[in-house]
């Protein structure tokens, strides 16, 4: 039938009621999910349900982007069912008291990517079984190549003393052919799970892990207080990490270049670089592994 979802059986649709029935519950963080058979844009739906008030637990999940948005206002676009494409809508600094959940500070909020890296890392080696990694900040590779980025954005509070919501954005690419990859304007190549040899591309089970995954890593951050060295982040991080330990070049947001060595992540989730003249922390830039 012409237009339906299960023409291409490579790519079967998600259902939202197996989701909701797998990853809403009472005492978890994900309260509301919504499947979308196309948007512009996840992370801009659940902005404006942010400063529409919404609390934290909002998942909008989509079948195709149109006008998916990436670091320094990128945009791509994905076929119809080939990928995941989520966002999540996160209060970090308002105090759960059942959940144990005292408010985290914004300064630790730049680990919320991150976190999201983590998430991705732990769902695909788990269901994929495919040795995947990231690039600092968030991207996921797997051989070298890009399967996954990460976008989060702050949502100013409409109240001048509340605080700010937090949306993560989350997109992979699952059965994407090497004809329909994008092009990375950093110039390091895309790849899908599927291209790579995944073992499962089934994206109901990964966008499951996923949640799961990311809800695990925000329960034991936000019970440290946001504090990613206390709840094991920073060391999960690190273990992830295929930035760390090798010659970069980061194209900084101002467009100033630099090289050196990337030697760590700090307690705030900065990148760590020996350059020639010193130490340069970095809070964010486009990096290129040199080797």
């Amino acid at each position: 039938m012409p237009g339906s979802p299960y023409t291409d059986l490579d790519r079967p649709p998600l259902s939202a009621a197996r989701l909701r029935r797998a990853l809403i519950a009472p005492h978890g963080p994900w309260r509301r999910l919504e499947l979308r058979v196309q948007t512009p844009s996840t992370n801009a739906e659940v902005a404006d349900a942010a400063r529409a008030g919404e609390p934290e637990g909002l998942v909008v999940t989509a079948e195709q982007q149109t006008a998916g948005r990436g670091r320094r206002g990128r945009t791509w676009q994905s076929p119809p069912r080939a990928g995941i494409a989520a966002s999540v809508l996160l209060r970090p600094g308002v105090a759960v008291t059942e959940r144990n959940w005292p408010p985290a500070p914004p300064a630790g909020y730049g680990w919320l990517p991150l976190l999201a890296g983590v998430a991705l890392v732990e769902a695909v080696a788990r269901l994929a079984e495919l040795d995947a990694g990231l690039k600092w900040p968030n991207d996921l590779l797997v051989d070298g190549a890009k399967c996954a980025g990460v976008l989060a954005e702050a949502v100013p509070a409409t109240e001048p003393t509340a605080p700010p919501a937090v949306v993560v954005g989350m997109g992979l690419n699952v059965t994407l052919r090497a004809d329909e990859l994008p092009v990375n304007p950093t110039g390091l190549p895309a790849t899908s799970l599927q291209l790579a040899g995944a073992t499962a591309t089934d994206r109901d089970p990964l966008l499951r892990a996923l949640l799961r995954s990311f809800a695990e890593w925000y329960d034991r951050w936000r019970r440290a207080g946001g504090d990613a060295v206390a709840s094991g982040l920073r060391e999960a991080y690190l273990d992830a990490c295929h930035t760390v330990g090798r010659p970069v070049r980061v194209l900084l947001p101002g467009g100033e270049e630099l090289t050196g060595e990337a030697t760590g992540v700090d307690a705030d989730g900065q990148l760590l670089v020996a350059t020639a003249t010193g130490e340069r922390r970095l809070a964010a830039g486009d990096v290129l592994h040199l080797r």
